[in-house]
């Protein structure tokens, strides 16, 4: 929890519904007619407006210096594009996934998690080639075009009400959405126009390869799931042979094309590597908040999800689902009230209580689905450090007698931390290192350590494996704790 992935837009149904009839358009990069349910105008307008949705909800990275690095070379491609009129705009989250993804009409977005995989400027150039591509080719568009829209739901597909979702709180864009995914063939049109923006603005294109290597390695990793970027965006056959076929086609040298590996890595050398616990962390089903200094227990086996504004766990059954969000600065026993008096709810009984000693204001309520079918739910609101916070948990009504046990157990568990070792923790960082001399990276690792395992060490480096030999000069990149 923070002062997160959106992989994929979401639109919501009221604003594609406003839309209007359906036109033609042209295609920016096929020069083809097309059947298109968003103008140009829409587009960018939606993608501004959900731009500041991501920002929210996964938190942007922190760092001026990288943030401007990543910016300069996202907007030098787009300019060379067909669409290079576009408010294009370039932004670092502050996520660990290895993931980019773009909205409609410019927003583009790369995770430090992904700047942390990469070796070069060139690979970065390609990436984000990919993602401008989605965009100059108006994939989101099409893909409005196609698909229907389709009604989500947070709790096992029960909540029909976006009034109701709104009311009580949930989490955002998770009724009346459209989602999008990208088709094969978009994928490799992407790819194709990556390659070819990258390539014009003067950058080794094999490098792509080299990305597409790391990917590869991460997704192969024992227990590991596959980085989101290929997870949220389809793989299309096999997109390091398609690229290397790609690069033979190419007529100009490539040996004094950019590969900045040294600027590169100074640009990320001292960035946040893997999550941060500082915007909280779990230990098994407790979380702690160094920062705010609180903790709070989940119930055991549920999964569970910590975003910059919340806190969020699940039921296995998908039944039920509690969360914490800040609630603002008012008196809990005012904004309980506000909540029960939301139009959809039914009140159960509320009033002041305390929270291991923390003033605070609960109640249980229920609500009607549009099917007719019941929810209920409990939330209390708990004033701690000058901050007040909502904690509640709602589920169907059905398992409800089991739940709300569960809920109310995590409502009660919120207390202060005082312990050092929680309070003072810090992320894992990379630091870059030059090899004195040709040594390989086990032997290197052994003089210089790094608190993760050799095989991620180097995959980070784009190294095959620990006996991967180091020219004297080379810049390796560490990851240290501090």
């Amino acid at each position: 929890m923070r002062f997160l992935h959106l992989p994929v837009v979401r639109v919501s149904a009221t604003v594609v519904v406003a839309l209007g009839l359906l036109s033609c358009a042209t295609n920016p990069v096929t020069g083809k007619s097309e059947l298109a349910l968003v103008s140009e105008s829409q587009e960018i307008s939606m993608g501004r407006d959900y731009a500041v949705q991501v920002k929210q909800e996964m938190g942007v990275y922190p760092d001026f210096a990288v943030q401007t690095y990543v910016s300069r070379i996202g907007l030098a491609i787009a300019r060379t594009t067909e669409r290079p009129s576009l408010p294009w705009a370039f932004t670092v989250m502050d996520d660990p996934q290895v993931n980019a993804f773009a909205l409609p009409g410019g927003p583009i977005f790369v995770t430090r998690g992904l700047l942390t995989h990469m070796t070069s400027e060139a690979e970065l150039a390609t990436v984000i080639g990919h993602e401008i591509g989605h965009v100059t080719a108006r994939h989101s568009v099409q893909q409005m075009t196609r698909q229907q829209l389709t009604q989500l739901s947070m709790v096992a597909g029960a909540i029909a009400s976006s009034k109701i979702a709104d009311n009580l709180g949930l989490i955002s864009q998770v009724l009346g959405v459209l989602s999008l995914k990208y088709s094969r063939d978009d994928e490799s049109q992407a790819d194709g126009l990556g390659f070819r923006y990258a390539l014009d603005n003067g950058y080794d294109v094999r490098k792509m390869v080299d990305m597409f290597q790391v990917l590869q390695g991460i997704s192969a990793k024992a227990g590991q799931r596959i980085p989101e970027w290929q997870s949220t965006h389809p793989d299309p056959g096999n997109r390091i042979e398609v690229t290397e076929r790609r690069i033979a086609r190419v007529t100009v040298p490539l040996d004094d094309k950019i590969v900045n590996r040294d600027g590169f890595l100074r640009i990320i050398d001292g960035m946040i590597y893997g999550d941060n616990p500082r915007n909280g962390f779990f230990k098994g089903a407790r979380f702690y908040q160094p920062d705010l200094a609180f903790s709070l227990d989940f119930p055991a086996g549920w999964r569970t999800l910590n975003q910059a504004q919340s806190v969020i766990g699940g039921s296995p059954q998908q039944d039920a689902q509690v969360q914490l969000t800040l609630a603002g600065q008012e008196a809990p026993a005012e904004l309980l009230k506000k909540f029960m008096a939301q139009q959809g709810l039914q009140p159960g009984p509320s009033g002041p209580t305390t929270i291991n000693g923390n003033p605070a204001a609960a109640g249980s309520f229920t609500a009607q689905q549009e099917d007719g079918s019941q929810l209920a739910g409990r939330v209390a609101y708990l004033s701690y450090g000058g901050i007040t916070y909502q904690l509640m948990g709602i589920g169907t009504a059905a398992g409800w007698s089991t739940n709300d046990r569960l809920v109310q157990q995590f409502i009660g568990s919120f207390r202060r931390v005082t312990d050092p070792a929680v309070l003072n923790v810090k992320p894992n960082r990379i630091s870059v290192a030059r090899v004195g001399r040709a040594t390989t990276l086990a032997a290197f690792n052994q003089q210089n350590p790094s608190v993760i395992s050799i095989e991620e060490l180097a995959l980070i480096n784009g190294l095959a494996n620990g006996n991967s030999a180091l020219v004297a000069g080379t810049s390796v990149k560490r990851v240290v704790g501090i």
